[in-house]
């Protein structure tokens, strides 16, 4: 019996457009990261249950070298990779259009050097610093190469396809650029100006001072520095499932794109918006003047428009598509919509999903909501329903249409994708809603709270007994999810069911009405122009933060606390 991926009829899939393999590199890497890290996921979940299983497990030496493996992987590696193929592979079929492959594979090898680099780092343990490494934490050099090769690959995957759009509008001037391509394009600019934080803090200070070459760190300017980058990477992970929800999900449902523009606009605004909006991560950070962070929350705050245009847009397609099938009353419609279809349903439980996130969002930008839930177990419970949950659940949907497109082989276990989406959307909730609960409670985020004395430990199972159990269940959810949801992706790539001339086309959706001619739409086709407007606000917004902090700085020494 043979089961071999690598098969003629395989190289046949690749044939006419070489640019697929390199797309299935990334997404089944970054794929194979997530795994790694969702299998450290219960282990958070049950500590925060009261439970300690971390004391069971040799090759962890700590609570914080396993959260450290969670949240690297899961936030940083796993969405780093995936976006790199579909925002490459995307753009490039949109536009009829093939990338330079030998580019693409130096940055695909470059990636996975980084992560190597890393990898050594943290599970060397010498590099237990958490995914947001705030000095004067002080990690091994490795570590912060490793991260820094890591967003250079994700960078030069960018330029390559804000190179291919540049010459695809030499080509066609006067044309207006496709939907998909737009979205691709915009957000690419957005992740460039947003990673110039991190890109300074641990090439200009982090590396030198890790290297022993600079004795000194200055934790104020670094944190700035960090959430200049920190909360826009949000927007880096979000904006590829808004492409999917505005681009793909229409034709998935049967209907077409309502509204074009609208979609074009929500874009622009995040491009515009998405940079200038990371103090309000450091309202409680002494040096910062309360005039910035109070500008920096409105800006927060109108972040929250381009999300509830897409609200409404992609509602709105929705509804256009079950009434072309029938549907009919104020909610009735939604029971015509293609409910069986694995990709369709994980892509509507995730936007659901962030319906929640959102409004948590809003809360934690808010100057004095903040402080009642800064720091505490809220925040990741935020954290999982935006990124576990809107971007993670929607890339999940997207595997099951594009892992068959790229192979050419038939989606395992259509029942099994359809069941593994609403697993992984039901612990998500759960987690979610355990863990906002004991956040309300003041349990602290980061903390290994199953080790605490059993005295302090009975005090926190008494006063949050509930939502500490729903939190311990959510993590064996999750696993169930998981469990399913990687045997369908493991079924499709190494199974026989190869179908290459009928594999899954990319679900581009139609405009409901023409857009060529309409003057908002060529105004927002100017992207250059938008991302020098964004550059602008970004220097008004963070140069006179940053400048006070180069000129009075507060330097420490490097600290190793595990």
């Amino acid at each position: 019996m043979t089961t071999s991926t690598f098969t003629p009829s395989q190289e046949q899939a690749y044939a006419t457009h070489p640019e697929k393999k390199i797309a299935l590199y990334y997404t089944v890497t970054g794929l194979i990261f997530l795994l790694v890290g969702v299998l450290l996921g219960p282990l958070q979940a049950l500590n925060y249950a009261g439970i300690d299983v971390y004391k069971y497990l040799p090759f962890l030496k700590s609570y914080y070298q396993g959260l450290t493996l969670h949240g690297v992987l899961n936030a940083l590696v796993f969405t780093t990779y995936f976006i790199c193929g579909i925002l490459l592979y995307l753009p490039a079929r949109e536009l009829n259009l093939r990338p330079n492959l030998k580019f693409a594979w130096f940055t695909y090898w470059l990636m996975n050097f980084g992560v190597v680099l890393a990898a050594i780092a943290i599970l060397g343990n010498n590099a237990s610093v958490l995914y947001t490494f705030y000095p004067p934490l002080k990690g091994s050099p490795l570590f912060y190469i490793g991260a820094a090769l890591l967003v250079a690959s994700s960078l030069l995957v960018g330029g390559q396809t804000i190179y291919m759009w540049t010459g695809w509008k030499r080509q066609h001037p006067g044309k207006v650029t496709p939907v998909t391509t737009y979205m691709s394009v915009a957000t690419w600019f957005m992740w460039i100006l947003a990673s110039l934080g991190i890109v300074v803090e641990v090439v200009v200070y982090l590396i030198p001072w890790s290297l022993g070459w600079t004795p000194t760190v200055d934790p104020l300017l670094a944190r700035t520095l960090f959430w200049y980058t920190g909360h826009p990477i949000v927007y880096f992970w979000l904006l590829p499932a808004y492409v999917s929800w505005y681009a793909f999900i229409p034709r998935q449902s049967g209907g077409k794109i309502v509204s074009e523009p609208l979609a074009r606009l929500a874009f622009g605004l995040f491009l515009l918006l998405s940079v200038p909006v990371g103090l309000h991560h450091q309202f409680t950070d002494p040096g910062i003047s309360n005039t910035w962070k109070l500008i920096q929350m409105c800006l927060t705050f109108a972040v929250a428009v381009p999300s509830m245009l897409t609200a409404f847009s992609v509602g709105a397609s929705l509804e256009y598509a079950a009434r072309l099938k029938g549907g009919k009353g104020l909610v009735g419609w939604m029971g015509k919509l293609p409910w069986q279809d694995a990709s369709f349903t994980a892509q509507v439980l995730a936007m659901t999903s962030f319906i929640f996130g959102g409004a948590g969002g809003m809360v934690n930008a808010s100057m004095s909501l903040d402080h009642v839930v800064h720091n505490t177990a809220w925040i990741p419970g935020h954290f999982h329903i935006t990124v576990g949950t809107a971007t993670t659940l929607t890339f999940f949907g997207m595997t099951f249409w594009l892992l068959p497109h790229l192979t050419g082989k038939k989606l395992f276990s259509p029942k099994m994708a359809l069941a593994s989406c609403w697993w992984w959307f039901i612990g998500m909730m759960t987690f979610a809603l355990g863990m906002h609960w004991e956040g309300l409670l003041g349990i602290p985020r980061r903390a290994h709270i199953a080790a605490l004395p059993a005295e302090q430990l009975a005090q926190y199972s008494q006063n949050a007994h509930i939502p500490m159990v729903l939190t311990g269940i959510s993590g064996m959810l999750l696993l169930v999810g998981a469990i399913l949801y990687y045997t369908v992706v493991a079924g499709t790539l190494w199974g026989n069911q190869r179908d290459v001339k009928n594999a899954p086309e990319i679900p581009f959706s139609e405009s409901l009405t023409p857009t060529e001619s309409r003057r908002s739409v060529r105004v927002l086709d100017r992207l250059w122009l938008w991302f020098g407007v964004a550059f602008l606000i970004v220097l008004g917004a963070y140069l006179p933060v940053i400048l006070p902090m180069l000129h009075n700085p507060t330097l420490v020494p490097g600290m190793r606390l595990w």
